[in-house]
């Protein structure tokens, strides 16, 4: 399991372990905070690196290895 604290996630770098619409390469582009404060994050914006492409997935899918890597490979 990755280790990824959602406040530090803002402009990490990512590789799809299988290749996503022909990208391989992410970026977070942006955290999505909840509406209250106390709440915790849930979404991220990921942007393709090569093409541009954004698009929101959960957080929490990061963590895991089967589907992402950290940082470019």
């Amino acid at each position: 399991m990755n280790a990824v604290n959602p406040k530090k996630l803002l402009l990490s770098k990512w590789t799809a372990v299988r290749v996503v619409d022909k990208q391989k390469h992410f970026l977070v582009s942006d955290v999505i905070l909840p509406e209250l404060p106390d709440e915790k994050v849930e979404w991220v914006e990921i942007e393709a690196v090569y093409s541009g492409q954004k698009r929101r997935i959960a957080w929490a899918q990061l963590r895991d290895k089967s589907i992402w890597r950290q940082g470019w490979q």
